[in-house]
């Protein structure tokens, strides 16, 4: 399998299948996709058994990748549009394992101060929470609102404290039923970046994309259901190397310089060769677009709308 940096199963997955030659699914590993309009692809992959396990190096459990196209010019309809997709696949996987109106504990993962890591505590500031009306104002709401609390724990470097332990400090005393964790993630294609939402019910290992990777949030170390919503914020500059030398083969082709050398070029690996090469010199940086600002207060609208419609 292609040593690549990505928390995408989906890209996972077809990397595989590419390094392998494979056209179908293999065994252990499910895949569909659903085409919501010319800007939205639905792409669901579940992983069903220890070989799809081993073979993308991914849980067992369902992964849903929402893509939205063109989302820097994306209008508030379009957004609207999204998070319905994102609200419908969510409702699916809460219904696999809590009841309709159980307590819902979520989590913004990241830091607010570096723009690319800040999307969990901003969606944190957009979701309606209702655990403290429910306990002193219930009159103000309806009897069957859900119990719904929020954090956003910030990060070991300025608080001293694993985000496990104070999850877990959480669970024992707030005691919800499951866990929603929204984090940022690092993708294998820059198309990618602050364009997709991946859902999953298998937990989350905060920084494993950027190769910081710090203790998993799952079902086993939180004791209750995880469902983490992850959206690609970065890239490896391999990443961009790579795929820069693929897009350039591609035109010396098309313009007639093919030769045995371009040819050759094409079927390997680049992304390796050029992490290599990068990496012995700490010059494999960690990157994001120039318009992440305004990327993120999008997938901020996308997701938080998402989530409160979902738990209510």
């Amino acid at each position: 399998m292609y040593n690549f940096r990505t928390d995408l199963a989906l890209e996972r997955r077809d990397l595989y299948n590419k390094a392998h030659n494979l056209k179908n699914d293999i065994e252990g590993i499910e895949t569909e996709e659903e085409k919501i309009d010319d800007n939205i692809l639905v792409s669901r992959v579940k992983i069903t058994n220890e070989k799809g396990e081993e073979a993308i190096g991914k849980k067992k459990g369902n992964y849903i990748t929402v893509d939205v196209k063109n989302l820097k010019i994306a209008n508030e309809e379009e957004i609207q549009k999204t998070s319905e997709v994102v609200t419908k696949e969510l409702k699916a996987l809460l219904e696999k394992h809590i009841a309709e109106k159980d307590s819902i504990l979520i989590v913004g993962l990241g830091n607010i101060y570096v723009t690319p890591d800040s999307l969990g505590p901003k969606v944190i500031n957009e979701v309606d929470i209702t655990r403290h009306l429910l306990e002193y104002m219930p009159e103000v709401l309806d009897k069957n609102t859900r119990e719904v609390s929020a954090i956003s724990p910030g990060v070991l470097g300025t608080t001293g404290i694993e985000t496990m332990e104070i999850l877990k400090g959480i669970i024992d005393n707030v005691k919800p039923k499951l866990v929603i964790i929204i984090d940022a993630l690092a993708s294998r294609n820059i198309e990618r970046i602050s364009s997709s939402v991946q859902l999953a019910d298998t937990g989350i290992v905060p920084g494993a994309g950027v190769g910081n990777a710090r203790k998993e949030l799952t079902e086993n170390t939180l004791g209750i259901p995880v469902i983490a919503m992850g959206i690609p914020t970065v890239v490896e500059a391999a990443t961009i190397a790579a795929d820069s030398l693929t897009l350039f083969i591609k035109k010396a082709q098309e313009n007639g310089e093919s030769n045995d050398f371009l040819n050759k070029l094409q079927e390997e690996d680049k992304y390796q060769i050029i992490k290599e090469i990068l990496a012995p010199e700490e010059y494999n940086f960690i990157v994001t677009p120039k318009e992440i600002d305004s990327l993120i207060e999008k997938m901020k609208d996308i997701v938080a709308r998402g989530i409160n419609f979902a738990i209510n």
